[in-house]
């Protein structure tokens, strides 16, 4: 009776290929090449960073119930919410300075 040979490990019998070539990425290339000066920006689209706030938990749930109903993302109540806010005051109080730098 020959001997068997198990040199190929797991992947042998799985069917893999043994080569290490890699195989080609599929899906869409990739378009953005965005600059990331933050750690916040990762992950992001262009012109997007990460932000951290605390709000009320009523509010938070009302946010995510406008965002269901309307079949859109959380973030893009906010983004409205914000622009609205920031148009309203600069009715009001005219343009918005930015905070000086030190």
């Amino acid at each position: 009776m020959a001997k068997k040979n198990f040199t190929g490990g797991l992947n042998s019998l799985l069917g893999e290929s043994t080569n290490k070539e890699k195989a080609p990425k599929v899906g869409r290339p990739k378009t953005q090449f965005k600059e990331i000066t933050k750690t916040s920006q990762e992950g992001t689209k262009e012109h997007e960073t990460r932000a951290t706030f605390i709000v009320k938990e009523a509010l938070l749930d009302k946010l995510k119930s406008i965002a269901y109903w309307d079949r859109v993302l959380i973030k893009e109540v906010v983004n409205k919410a914000l622009i609205d806010t920031i148009t309203k005051y600069e009715k009001k109080n005219g343009d918005i300075k930015p905070i000086p730098k030190k």
